[in-house]
């Protein structure tokens, strides 16, 4: 499979996420540029850091990876990076749109 890395923003500091196929892994982001989005559009999979609800300055909060998700359009996106300040995961689960999911320890994932 092609490795293609994903340039983005964690704060001030420029990061790399990956898209391997139809899968994307992007944690420690906080913004990224619409070329760069265009890479990932449409994925089947994409694993996204959601620190908490609250802003932080180099991370997604909640809202912010929403709103990311709504411009990649992927099949299915699992968060990862989460603080315990988020709230528990059931709770959190049931807030999210229905092709969104709280990743958690040994999770595996079929593309």
């Amino acid at each position: 499979q092609t490795i293609i890395p994903i340039n983005a923003c964690h704060g001030g500091l420029q990061v790399f996420g990956y898209r391997i196929g139809d899968f994307a892994y992007l944690t420690d982001v906080k913004s990224m540029q619409d070329d760069e989005i265009a890479k990932i559009k449409n994925i089947k999979v994409l694993v996204i850091n959601v620190l908490r609800k609250e802003p932080h300055p180099t991370h997604f909060n909640l809202e912010e990876a929403l709103a990311f998700i709504e411009k990649v359009k992927p099949g299915k996106t699992y968060f990862t990076h989460i603080s315990h300040n988020f709230g528990f995961h059931e709770s959190i689960q049931s807030e999210l749109p229905a092709n969104v999911f709280l990743a958690y320890d040994n999770l595996e994932i079929t593309i």
